[in-house]
């Protein structure tokens, strides 16, 4: 039986190959979606030898289907953000254990113990409606950060800045993390230079603004905060893991969660490193639902595993997770 305690021991590229054909045939056994979508394009665990040979099911498919590979009852829903009329996707999830020590572990891997820091969450768009599972990490980071300062803010600026300051004057180690708009909102309210506080941006613009790329959003967002870079995270829906980006819009995953690239014109082929095409993900702490997914982003990878967003397939309708269109 695959234990998600695996998931979050992976030491190496081999143990990562190891337990994604792993995690490949267990979904292929227990997720009657991903099985059919596998037996359309004849792929059977016993031709699947590699990462490159195993399919990635169309990101589309978590609006039309129930994606599971598990018959307990979901213990939650996450639902996508969407215009008036449109089909969200909805991610049925069994066990929130593994989406908090997915979060959790990976908040850690790259910026260390959660209680070191002040969280303070800008994210009003996402506060607004039911099923984020954006908001449910960060009440979660806020709620262990255990800061009497941390806590969500939802149009109140003038709050968060008196806050803000408040932690700089104490030399507090803070993130604020918040959607585009917002961010942009308070720059163009507020002058703070922030010497103690990481600026973290989810991405969305959701016809509050204009859209922008990010290069120009961050050039703002320093200039507005006095910061020498901006920080991203790159999560969505479908997934329980986010790579960050500490700047330049460079994203890192954590050692269970790996980006790889199609080609646009032929959407079964891989591509090699350092070409654009379209973002194909592992996940493994889907284990219970689908760790292997095609999206709608288009974006790149490095030789290092390191990778950027450069924007979307035009034909796909544009959703808050945490990216810009060119």
């Amino acid at each position: 039986m695959l234990s998600d305690n695996e998931i979050f021991k992976i030491k190496s590229e081999e143990e990562f190959e190891s337990l994604a054909l792993e995690i490949f045939k267990f979904q292929f056994d227990n997720n009657p979606v991903y099985r059919s979508f596998c037996d359309l394009l004849y792929k059977h665990p016993s031709d699947v030898n590699s990462i490159s040979k195993i399919p990635f099911l169309p990101i589309q498919f978590f609006k039309t289907h129930e994606v599971l590979s598990s018959r307990k009852q979901p213990q939650k829903v996450f639902t996508s953000s969407g215009t008036t009329g449109n089909v969200t996707s909805k991610h049925f999830v069994t066990d929130l254990n593994i989406y908090e020590s997915s979060f959790k572990k990976g908040f850690e891997y790259f910026y260390g113990n959660n209680d070191d820091y002040a969280i303070l969450g800008l994210l009003p768009s996402y506060l607004e409606r039911d099923g984020s599972s954006l908001i449910y990490m960060v009440d979660y980071l806020i709620q262990k950060s255990n800061h009497p300062k941390s806590g969500f803010y939802l149009k109140n600026l003038d709050e968060l800045a008196e806050t803000i300051q408040f932690l700089e004057a104490q030399k507090q180690k803070t993130i604020l993390i918040g959607v585009s708009f917002a961010l942009l909102d308070f720059v163009e309210s507020h002058s703070i230079k922030l010497k103690n506080t990481i600026v973290m941006e989810t991405g969305g613009m959701k016809g509050r603004r204009k859209e922008m790329i990010r290069t120009e959003l961050h050039t703002i967002l320093k200039e507005g905060f006095g910061v020498d870079h901006i920080h991203s995270e790159y999560g969505m829906t479908e997934l329980l893991s986010q790579a960050y980006s500490k700047g330049n819009g460079i994203f890192e995953c954590p050692p269970w969660m790996k980006i790889l690239t199609r080609d646009t014109e032929d959407a079964l082929t891989l591509q090699k490193t350092n070409k654009s095409g379209g973002i194909n993900i592992i996940d493994l702490a889907n284990i219970n639902s689908c760790s292997f997914i095609a999206t709608q982003d288009l974006g790149k990878v490095h030789d290092s595993g390191d990778f950027e967003i450069i924007g979307r397939f035009d034909n796909s309708d544009i959703r808050g997770c945490n990216l810009m269109v060119l």
